[in-house]
């Protein structure tokens, strides 16, 4: 943002100032600064003090190098701007949620991030005082609904529960109508969790070796689901093919309810998914979890094998959730939802709950979240690279 400097005679000049100060609103903040940002000087462009182009005292107006005066003047000025905008961002943050804040799920029903968000929802609003509401926009592997969020105002009323999906895709999608990195805030990560492999019933494997071997015996016939190109589920079965040395084809759909509606009808055999809104069906045996993704066995079902122990060394694949908000969001909101988010995560009946399901609560900063998602979006670009997926 460009600042200039313009002379104007007399303390009229400082009163100008001031008056601007004082009707500033904190709604203002969140655009400000949108132009030139002006400076008044209260003294005459001419005479003793110097010209605005020379005299060592006055140091010139940019034209000529400026001098020890102009200088000072100018840090004075960038400061009393940061500071002006820190104090409204701070003001319109007090009065912060003043309306129903609403969590994009960019995934269908019943699936993980819609289950983590509606879990989370009514804590978050007895915390912040106003309803959480969770809408669901599910498309094209959540590009649909990560893509409202990425174009809201940025206000803190529209977050998106996030998917470790988010961060794939930027490295794996040709084209996208936002920038995965630089449209979205982070706020807080919540959860990790290893993938977990399940099979219909109609596959005769109970064991991650066992399915290898039957999926070799019918190399091309074994269908999988994910919830669509570039997502998590996707890129863990195609990693998954690749070190087993299997043959498989790819269902897409358009998120983990439609996935498991896909494996109960035998449309599809087998699919990687997140085990804690799955639970109901792979403990009643309409699914059959064989194996999980993680490094090691987990706490909370300590009898399940991982994948890497079972037949494919060196396989993982974990995912996360978490929320963010569309960036040039106002920190002290950032900051304040993550605060909220975090305190929802660690309250005694809600860690219970997600440590259960083998989830990992990880609720950090705003920053920690930023660094894994560029970590995340590396790593897994590469494995796509690797494998040859590349999506339009």
């Amino acid at each position: 943002m460009r600042i200039t400097i313009e002379g104007l005679a007399g303390f009229t000049a400082c009163a100008l100032v001031a008056g601007a100060s004082l009707v500033a609103g904190a709604s203002c903040a969140q655009s400000y600064p949108s132009k030139p940002v002006r400076v008044i000087v209260p003294f005459a462009q001419r005479g003793r003090t110097g010209s605005r182009r020379g005299g060592w005292w006055w140091g010139g107006d940019g034209a000529l190098p400026p001098g020890l005066w102009h200088r000072a003047l100018r840090k004075f000025a960038i400061a009393l701007v940061a500071g002006a905008s820190l104090l409204a961002g701070a003001s319109f943050a007090q009065s912060y949620p003043s309306k129903p804040v609403r969590v994009i799920v960019p995934f269908a029903p019943g699936g993980g991030s819609d289950v983590l968000a509606r879990f989370l929802a009514p804590r978050l609003s007895e915390r912040l005082g106003q309803p959480v509401v969770v809408d669901n926009r599910p498309a094209a592997s959540g590009i649909v609904g990560a893509d409202l969020v990425a174009k809201a105002t940025p206000d803190g009323y529209t977050l998106l529960l996030v998917f470790s999906t988010h961060a794939q895709s930027a490295q794996l999608f040709a084209k996208l109508p936002f920038d995965p990195i630089k449209d979205f805030a982070p706020i807080t990560l919540v959860i990790t969790t290893p993938l977990g492999l399940m099979l219909t019933p109609a596959v005769p494997a109970k064991s991650v070796k066992e399915f290898i071997a039957y999926a070799k015996a019918s190399p091309g016939k074994l269908n999988y689901g994910s919830s669509g190109p570039g997502s998590s589920p996707h890129l863990a079965a195609e990693l998954f093919a690749s070190m087993s040395g299997i043959q498989v084809t790819h269902i897409p759909y358009k998120g983990v309810a439609p996935i498991i509606t896909g494996l109960l009808g035998n449309e599809v055999q087998f699919a990687f998914g997140n085990m804690f809104s799955t639970e109901g069906h792979w403990r009643a045996g309409r699914l059959r979890l064989v194996a999980h993704a993680g490094a090691k066995r987990l706490e909370a079902m300590p009898e399940l094998p991982t994948i890497s122990e079972s037949g494919v060394p060196g396989y993982e694949a974990i995912i996360w959730y978490g929320y963010m908000t569309a960036a040039k969001t106002p920190r002290p909101i950032v900051d304040r939802l993550n605060q909220e988010i975090r305190a929802v995560a660690n309250l005694p009946d809600v860690h219970k709950t997600l440590t259960s399901q083998g989830n990992e609560v990880i609720a950090g900063t705003p920053q920690d979240f930023a660094k894994l998602v560029v970590s995340d979006a590396d790593k897994w670009g590469a494995i796509g690279r690797r494998l040859g997926v590349k999506l339009d």
